[in-house]
């Protein structure tokens, strides 16, 4: 008994803070719309316009948009401007890692 009571202390303290948990499931909330998972793997592709995703997906620019600027928010997605077009791509390395670690753990359960 006592040793379970150590345990469970142990584990307690290996646990983030709690702003960090939070933060993170926010990160995780993100990725909980299918829509934006689209525009992700469409941006694990290639850099692209709004134009050029609304077309991708057959999605008005209001609705990607929208999105974008939750992805951006979440630094999940970037943006570069070239004259008047601005440019969309994932933030880093990390992003398609997840989204690559996502789909090869569905393909296992299959």
């Amino acid at each position: 008994m006592k040793q379970e009571k150590k345990k469970i202390n142990q584990l307690q303290k290996q646990l983030p803070p709690e702003e960090e948990l939070y933060d993170l499931a926010e990160v995780f909330k993100v990725f909980g719309d299918s829509t934006r998972i689209k525009i992700l793997y469409a941006l694990y592709q290639s850099e692209l316009c709004v134009a050029d995703i609304g077309e991708v997906l057959e999605m008005n620019q209001s609705a990607i948009s929208h999105q974008l600027r939750i992805l951006k928010d979440a630094k999940l997605v970037k943006s570069r401007r070239a004259g008047k077009t601005i440019f969309y791509s994932l933030d880093d390395d990390h992003v398609a890692k997840i989204l690559a670690i996502g789909t090869e753990h569905l393909e296992e359960r299959k």
